[in-house]
């Protein structure tokens, strides 16, 4: 009797560890969904009277280690962000207009078409410099995301830029 109640007794304390996501799986999930974004993106950056058009390219790279964002490319104001697995974290690497390079750490959350990634580190930049700070991701299903970037100055955030996708269409 006594095994009987000490086995139920250790089931009932071990099951909430054992269906607990191992580390690294939600990263590697939440990459597994940035690499949907594969393709070409259309929408507007800003809101109101203020948007303007804007588009964006995601493609793999590295055997599929790596997922390119290309935004505005062959503009002016062309900029490029890297994702990628580091052993059990996703990370992005963001290379900026500014002239920094932000590194940014995905942070799970409770929603998994709500992506947050948030600043680690950076170069050519002191961590007072103006520099993008964070990125939230939320996809609204296989054919719309919105990305909202965070600036950060003086240690204080600053502007958001908001951009609203729709993928576009392979005629």
């Amino acid at each position: 009797m006594k095994t009987l109640v000490f086995s139920a007794y250790c089931l009932a304390i071990l099951a909430p560890v054992t269906s607990m996501a191992a580390p690294g799986d939600t990263a590697k999930q939440a990459f597994k969904k940035m690499k949907t974004l594969v393709g070409k993106w259309e929408g507007t950056m800003g809101e109101g009277k203020d948007s303007m058009p804007a588009t964006v390219e995601y493609k793999l790279t590295g055997s599929n280690s790596a997922l390119v964002e290309t935004l505005g490319g062959g503009s002016p104001f062309e900029m490029v962000s890297v994702y990628h697995m580091d052993l059990t974290k996703l990370v992005m690497t963001h290379y900026c207009g500014a002239g920094n390079q932000p590194t940014m750490k995905f942070i799970p959350g409770k929603n998994a078409n709500v992506l947050f990634f948030d600043f680690v580190s950076g170069s050519n930049m002191k961590p007072s410099d103006m520099h993008m700070h964070r990125v939230t991701f939320t996809f609204d299903g296989p054919d719309h995301v919105l990305a909202v970037w965070q600036s950060y100055s003086g240690g204080k955030p600053g502007e958001k830029a908001k951009f609203d996708f729709h993928r576009v269409k392979k005629s």
